[in-house]
């Protein structure tokens, strides 16, 4: 079992990381919290518990340049300071980013942050990985903070009007390939001074807020699971569907189509693949417990009563949904939600599901957690 502790827990990424690693059997995660920076015993506690730490915390925005430099910096050292007085050399993997090359407060805090802990590694005997990070993007990025990618789908599901200042050419990582990258470098064990991360993506802003658009328009406004041709589509769609609000928009009602032979309704309206597949429940059983990562699904209730149940991993509060055979509707699963469904009604239940994949029981994209 290896023990990592990652700085910057709660943020964007290590938010990601940390689920990511709760997945994997041989790493346990050291808790964090960004107040043991403003408590030296703490911090050296912490550092003393971990075989590898990943230092992501940072500030990207201040009140000055100078301010924003000085932080950065200071959070390092600490971090360093922490490790002599707990007498450890764990192996350090610091993110870094691309804006590293500009001439900017945070570029240059990132650079001499990357430079002060691979010196204070090679000095203690300890491994050190400098990760140089492209341009991040993926569900839960705070928006006007993280990236345009998490503005844009804020905006387009708020009512609000998406504005391009620059049309630049980004090169793009999605937040669970990065998460993936790093588990790699802690499983792998190996220093490695700088290793720039390649980005999977290349698009104009633009282009980006195109497909954003699509996506309002097919799927928010008309509930169709819009053209995916490739794994970047998917992982943009996933993040676009996690600005949703979800107790205000699902579930979404069916308009079902009545005539004297009877009813039809039309429950899934899609441009890419998957699997369709519907499964019945004996009174008051509950399936699911279970969340995916990337997995686009959708459950809609054919017949019976049913609440479905939802909780984003990591969070507390539950949403709570109620379906009817009676007056079909659909609620769609959020990737990092785990969710479940009860019959609550009085018959069996018969529930129709939506995947955009087909099974692969040796990639199943399946984790097990309570409501």
């Amino acid at each position: 079992m290896k023990r990592v502790g990652i700085t910057g827990q709660a943020g964007f990424v290590g938010t990601h990381l940390r689920n990511l690693l709760r997945t994997k059997e041989e790493v346990e995660v050291v808790p964090f919290e960004d107040r043991y920076f403003a408590d030296p015993k703490r911090l050296a506690n912490f550092v003393g518990e971990c075989d590898a730490i990943v230092h992501l915390a940072a500030v990207n925005r201040c009140s000055s340049d100078a301010e924003l430099y000085e932080i950065n910096l200071r959070l390092v050292q600490q971090l360093t300071e922490a490790m002599e007085v707990a007498q450890v050399a764990p192996h350090l993997i610091f993110s870094s980013s691309t804006q590293e090359q500009r001439d900017n407060a945070y570029g240059k805090s990132k650079r001499e942050g990357r430079e002060m802990l691979r010196r204070w590694a090679q000095k203690n005997g300890a491994l050190f990985t400098g990760l140089i990070i492209p341009n991040v993007y993926g569900p839960f990025g705070k928006p006007y903070y993280n990236s345009v990618v998490a503005t844009f789908c804020h905006q387009l599901t708020h009512g609000e009007q998406p504005k391009i200042d620059v049309d630049g050419l980004l090169k793009l990582i999605y937040v669970g390939e990065l998460a993936e990258h790093i588990y790699r470098v802690i499983a792998t064990d190996k220093s490695q001074v700088e290793l720039p991360l390649p980005h999977t993506a290349e698009k104009k802003v633009s282009e980006l807020l195109s497909l954003l658009e699509t996506y309002k328009a097919q799927y928010f406004e008309q509930g169709i699971i819009p053209k995916l041709s490739t794994q970047f589509e998917v992982n943009l769609f996933n993040t676009f569907r996690c600005y949703i609000d979800l107790p205000t928009y699902f579930p979404v009602p069916l308009q079902p189509h009545t005539d004297e032979r009877g009813t039809f309704v039309e429950t899934i309206k899609l441009h890419t693949g998957g699997q369709v597949s519907f499964s019945t429940t004996k009174q008051g059983v509950t399936r699911g417990n279970h969340y995916h990562t990337r997995k686009i699904e959708r459950f809609v209730v054919l017949q019976g009563e049913a609440r479905i149940q939802l909780r984003r991993v990591g969070t507390n509060d539950v949403v709570n949904f109620t379906l009817s055979g009676n007056k079909t509707s659909y609620v769609d699963m959020p990737i990092w939600y785990t969710h479940n469904i009860t019959n609550i009604g009085e018959t069996e239940l018969i529930t129709q599901f939506w995947i955009n994949e087909l099974f692969n029981p040796n990639d199943p994209d399946t984790f097990f957690e309570p409501i």
